[in-house]
């Protein structure tokens, strides 16, 4: 890749790996619009290993108060509130991860055409205008119950094919179910850390048994500006969420997915 591609995609991978858009959707697009060469499975490596130390580093306390709650639960069978949140948290990331091992492939092969990712992008960036503007906004993250949870569980499963966005298709979620803005974005970011650590490291696993000749200087590059997009991204995101709602993310998608189709069709 040259210069200008690397910086492009990392800077991209790391805004719409939270922002709910679609990180997927867009880093397909280049290649299948303006012919670039595939990123290649190290670089996806590194844009992983980057929005991963973005997102740990920005929630580290909290992170860190829910691990040490989660193995004090386990240890002597006392549940809080932290804890609670541990097993939440492992329990919606299932669906995604069965989800992926049984359809990959089919995605991979069938749904990363820019039809899908167009109707996609419209379709569940209208749903996510939707539970903003008419879900109720009273509910903490006390109120995470079984149900509640892998009903997020099952929709962030959705965010496999391109398009639909994993962060978004959480929110949505957690919108409907009645939880406020922050709350929704806050598990949505929580919630992509096993995803992003399984992500990354089956990637990894892939690229060590493979003979791929690794461009250090570009996964150097590729980890630093995805790190640094994610980590402003993050912290933009939840200090102006409630100011500006979801609304301008779903004009977005409303227009890139209009853009793409008269492309597809035209």
């Amino acid at each position: 890749m040259l210069w200008y591609h690397i910086v492009f995609l990392a800077v991209i991978q790391g805004l719409t790996e939270f922002l709910p858009i679609s990180s997927s959707a867009h880093l397909i697009l280049p290649a299948q619009l303006l012919h670039w060469p595939d990123q290649g499975l190290a670089f996806d490596v590194a844009v992983h290993v980057g929005t991963l130390i973005a997102i740990v580093g920005y929630f580290r306390k909290d992170i860190a108060q829910i691990v040490v709650a989660w193995c004090v639960s386990i240890r002597d069978k006392r549940s809080t509130s932290n804890s609670r949140l541990a097993w939440w948290i492992c329990l919606a990331t299932l669906p995604a991860c069965v989800a992926g091992l049984l359809f990959d492939d089919l995605i991979s092969t069938h749904l990363r055409s820019l039809e899908v990712i167009a109707y996609t992008t419209i379709g569940f960036g209208v749903l996510l205008w939707f539970s903003d503007k008419y879900g109720a906004s009273q509910k903490t993250e006390e109120d995470f119950g079984l149900k509640s949870v892998l009903y997020i569980g099952f929709a962030q499963a959705l965010a496999l094919i391109p398009g639909t966005s994993r962060s978004g298709i959480t929110m949505t979620a957690a919108r409907f179910l009645g939880f406020s803005r922050e709350c929704a974005a806050r598990f949505s970011f929580l919630l992509s850390i096993p995803l992003i650590l399984a992500a990354g490291g089956l990637k990894s696993i892939e690229l060590v048994s493979s003979d791929i000749a690794v461009d250090w200087a570009s996964i150097f590059m590729g980890v630093i500006l995805s790190a640094i997009s994610a980590y402003l991204c993050i912290y933009l995101f939840l200090k102006w969420l409630n100011k500006i709602g979801f609304f301008p993310f779903f004009v977005y998608r409303l227009v890139l997915g209009i853009a793409l189709l008269l492309i597809v069709y035209l």
